[in-house]
């Protein structure tokens, strides 16, 4: 079984918490069937499309970095990139701590794209313009995205994952999941 779920802002991407931290939301409130465990992780702050499975040979297909797997993102950051700042995503030379990113796909968007609003809202700030950018990465290392995005001189201030291979997140309802066709599933794992 392979399951798509578009995950809410301030949701763990995990069934527990640990003993003695403060109570989060977690993957336990959506009513999940029995052994669906996520299929890598969307921090708490990020939202969209997060698949879970029962078949543990999912999880090597799907998150071995050899496999190089497409991952698609929406991200809002702070200020305006420069075109050469998204050549500096684009580029394969961008190096966080010790890690050199792979090349990704980068690019402004005119406008922001059409998701429901984000319950917190995305603060606003009048004097900073916010810009929408999409990315496309081959590579999941923890708070990419993020991590990407602020090495380039403009943090994230809302992150939404939108695909995985050639499977869009498209209209499921936020908090809401459903389990993947076989031709859906095809689309996930396609490069």
């Amino acid at each position: 079984m392979l399951i798509a779920f578009n995950k809410p802002y301030g949701v763990l991407s995990q069934f527990n918490t640990n003993p003695g931290e403060p109570t989060q939301r977690t993957l336990q409130e959506f009513k999940f069937p029995p052994k669906v465990l996520p299929l890598g992780r969307l921090d708490m702050d990020s939202e969209g499309l997060l698949l879970l499975t029962d078949e543990k040979a999912l999880e090597d297909r799907l998150l071995n970095p050899r496999h190089k797997h497409r991952r698609r993102y929406l991200a809002l950051v702070e200020g305006e990139p420069s075109p050469k700042q998204l050549e500096l995503l684009r580029s394969g030379t961008l190096v966080i701590k010790t890690h050199r990113c792979l090349p990704c796909r980068a690019k402004a968007l005119q406008e922001a794209p059409p998701l429901p609003e984000r319950i917190p809202p995305v603060r606003t700030r009048k004097s900073i313009t916010d810009t929408w950018l999409r990315l496309e990465l081959r590579e999941g290392k923890n708070r990419q995205v993020r991590r990407m995005t602020a090495a380039i001189g403009h943090p994230c201030l809302r992150l939404w994952r939108e695909g995985i291979g050639a499977f869009p997140l498209a209209d499921l309802p936020v908090g809401s999941w459903r389990e993947l066709s076989p031709q859906e599933r095809e689309a996930v794992f396609s490069r």
